[in-house]
């Protein structure tokens, strides 16, 4: 006869063991406690960089070299008895030990930069002017001061000067291409010969001089460039404008202020006037700058230049223009916010699938234009240039510009767009007399 017995049934092959959900949990438990102590390692490392900058700031990279040196010289002569490796060693650790006595001492000076004039045509003289005055109480000891201009560096030694003692330098600065060169900030240099410690006092603000692109100057009205839409009616229907239409029946939401209230009366039903809109010009000048559509950096400054001149003429006009890069909108208020701002005009890369896709991009949230005119290099296909007629409706001229250096100069009709071939710049007021949108 068989008993029941006391053995436990074995456990089920899908119950978790406890002690692997220990193991996980004791696991989770410090990664968590592992992550919050790097946590607080790199809040203290920061905070000891910051409590030790004044200190290792003035280290330069050649500094950093010889102490790095000095320290593998002496592990070497440590480890291996090399009682040359000790000698170089201790000659690295003196050098900067003395190099420390260069930097200190204090300086009050006041420095100003000016640039003469701020704003030029590419290829015109500019001059610079560094005047540094001793505003301290007893006399400077000589410094070395330093001038960032564009992608120069310019160095100044300054004497030593008597209490409100004042030194000049002057400086040529090169504006043979357009751009927005900056001059400054000027600091103070304090260190040894061999440049091992270096203490810096920055005394200015950086100057902006603005290098402009040469223009052509054009006829005023653009001499036909921009058809002169102001008050021009248009085929489109609206509920509110000047130009009489027609009357239709009155709908729900519309406006009782267009009511004609003699027909209502006639009629016997409401009848409301209907008009047709009237076009102020709006003319939009977009410039590609994909770089592979540009033979050289001459015809992309070519490009610009065209883009510069026709714009400053368009606002010499008194109209409506907005002027668009692929990564800029140039400010149009006034012809010299517009020339400014083509100085920041720089080639890019793979900014937009297409030309296509930029215009529209671009455009997208101005205004109907009545002219749209595009700047492009001679790289550009003429089939991508047509594309941006497909951007705008029926009632928008499209005009494509291609600068192309050396080419004879030419207008084509090409479907829809007016294509203008710009060979060099003195060229441009005699197609845009001849361009008749």
């Amino acid at each position: 006869m068989t008993g029941a017995t006391g053995a436990e049934a074995p456990a089920s092959p899908g119950a978790p063991s406890q002690a692997r959900i220990a193991a996980r949990a004791v696991a989770r438990s410090a990664a968590a406690s592992a992550r919050s102590l790097a946590a607080h390692a790199a809040t203290a490392g920061r905070a000891l960089a910051r409590f030790a900058a004044p200190v290792t700031g003035v280290v330069s990279t050649t500094g950093w070299l010889v102490l790095a040196a000095a320290a593998v010289s002496l592990v070497v002569a440590w480890a291996f008895g090399w009682i040359e490796f000790a000698f170089l060693g201790f000659t690295l650790l003196a050098a900067v030990l003395v190099s420390i006595g260069f930097v200190f001492g204090r300086m009050h000076y006041r420095v100003g930069i000016e640039l003469q004039p701020a704003r030029v045509v590419a290829g015109e003289r500019a001059l610079g002017r560094l005047l540094v005055t001793n505003a301290g109480m007893s006399a400077s000891t000589p410094s070395r001061l330093e001038l960032p201009v564009g992608a120069g560096l310019a160095e100044f030694v300054v004497p030593s000067l008597p209490p409100d003692g004042e030194h000049e330098e002057l400086f040529a600065v090169p504006t043979h291409r357009r751009a927005v060169i900056v001059a400054g900030p000027a600091v103070s240099v304090r260190g040894d010969q061999l440049g091992l410690l270096r203490r810096t006092v920055r005394w200015t603000d950086p100057v902006e001089l603005f290098v402009h692109p040469v223009t052509a100057r054009l006829r005023p009205s653009a001499a036909g460039l921009v058809r002169d839409l102001e008050g021009e009616v248009t085929k489109t229907i609206t509920n509110n404008d000047i130009s009489f239409h027609a009357l239709r029946a009155y709908e729900p939401g519309d406006a009782l202020r267009n009511v004609h209230w003699r027909t209502s009366a006639r009629t016997g039903q409401l009848m409301v006037r209907q008009y047709e809109e009237t076009r102020r010009s709006q003319l939009i000048l977009v410039q590609p700058t994909e770089r592979d559509h540009y033979a050289s950096d001459d015809e992309f400054e070519l490009a610009v230049s065209v883009v510069a001149s026709l714009g400053v003429q368009v606002i010499r006009d008194a109209t409506r223009l907005a002027v668009l890069t692929e990564s800029l909108a140039l400010r149009t208020a006034t012809p010299t916010a517009l020339l400014d701002d083509t100085s920041r005009i720089e080639p890019s890369r793979r900014a937009f699938p297409s030309v296509r896709d930029f215009v529209r991009e671009a455009t997208k949230r101005l205004p109907p234009p009545s002219v749209v005119i595009t700047v492009a290099g001679s790289l550009l296909p003429v089939a991508d240039l047509r594309t941006v007629e497909t951007v705008f409706g029926p009632d928008t001229e499209v005009i494509a510009f291609r600068s192309e250096l050396g080419a004879a100069s030419r207008i084509a009709r090409i479907a829809g767009t007016t294509v203008v071939t710009v060979g060099e710049l003195s060229e441009l007021p005699r197609l845009v007399r001849r361009v008749r949108p």
